[in-house]
């Protein structure tokens, strides 16, 4: 939140939130990020995934979001 519009990958955010002397799949930061989606409803659209890359949180919702 503190960094709007840069990408974060899969492994940032398991170091993040877990921590890195943690063992758990990248594919696991995705159920969380549907999960965090649902959650906020209409303003789940404003976490974006950045094919190849990771996640970001932006102001400005992909046009095919909308």
């Amino acid at each position: 939140m503190t960094h709007p519009e840069r990408v974060h990958s899969r492994q940032q955010l398991l170091d993040k939130v877990w921590g890195d002397h943690v063992f758990i799949e990248e594919r696991t930061v995705d159920v969380h990020v549907k999960r965090l989606r649902e959650s906020l409803g209409a303003a789940g659209v404003l976490v974006e995934t950045v094919r190849g890359a990771g996640y970001r949180i932006t102001g400005q919702p992909a046009a095919s979001a909308a």
